[in-house]
């Protein structure tokens, strides 16, 4: 609730208006250690990003991670997310599509971006009315990832929209032992980069005080740093 409502007055000022959306996992299925936290569990988290959504007027995005969860997940968000690792699993795809509502789909870090084209051919058959592709990096040797933001375009030839997550491409997938690190010092940079490059979103995950959070500690912004990334990314788009 904290991170939505300055996320509200950031995106809903008279000089900042824009289009914003909230996302927040009630499962994170893919974890480096047994161990790390998880979520609350798909009743409790729907309950929350309904609340969520009902409180700031925002529409709200959530993870499924297998096909059971679609139709459920339907009735309460506005936008269905797949996990990238499982960005080629068709019978997720298709119950995502079916749905009817919005799907994004998280490019998987081994994936060619032009491969991105048969994971939304499969939502866009099975009904889909909008399908966002999100870059979040490519694995680069052990432990690091890198953007090629020519993705950013090639994907741009099969979506509605294109995303960058900005905080997930700065991981440091399992070097930090049993949790993956990550450099949140680039965000700003890398943010600024896809806009100007002219990517349709910017996927950032925030915390009041990120050292204390649960999940993607290493990558997350605090709230300062979070405001810098949306005054320099309005400043390209309204260039347009």
């Amino acid at each position: 609730m904290r991170v939505a409502e300055f996320a509200a007055s950031l995106l809903e000022s008279p000089d900042r208006p824009a289009e914003w959306v909230f996302k927040g996992s009630f499962l994170k299925d893919n974890r480096t250690s047994h161990g790390s936290y998880r979520g609350p569990g798909m009743d409790e988290g729907l309950r929350i990003l309904e609340e969520i959504s009902g409180e700031f007027g925002v529409r709200t995005l959530t993870d499924i991670h297998n096909e059971l969860q679609a139709e459920p997940v339907a009735q309460v968000v506005d936008i269905i997310q797949i996990p990238a690792f499982l960005c080629r699993q068709t019978s997720i795809l298709e119950a995502a599509g079916a749905t009817g509502i919005p799907v994004n789909i998280k490019k998987g870090q081994f994936m060619n971006p032009r491969d991105m084209r048969g994971s939304a051919a499969k939502a866009a058959a099975a009904g889909c009315p909008e399908i966002w592709l999100t870059e979040r990096g490519t694995f680069f040797g052990y432990g690091d990832l890198v953007v090629d933001f020519r993705s950013l375009s090639v994907m741009s030839g099969f979506s509605q929209k294109v995303i960058l997550d900005v905080t997930h491409s700065l991981q440091l997938p399992g070097a930090a032992g049993g949790i993956s690190g990550g450099c949140r010092e680039f965000a700003p940079a890398l943010a600024r980069s896809g806009a100007a490059w002219g990517v349709d979103g910017l996927f950032i995950e925030a915390h009041p005080d990120p050292a204390s959070g649960l999940s993607d500690s290493a990558t997350m912004v605090d709230f300062d740093t979070l405001d810098i990334i949306v005054r320099n990314a309005l400043t390209h788009w309204e260039g347009r």
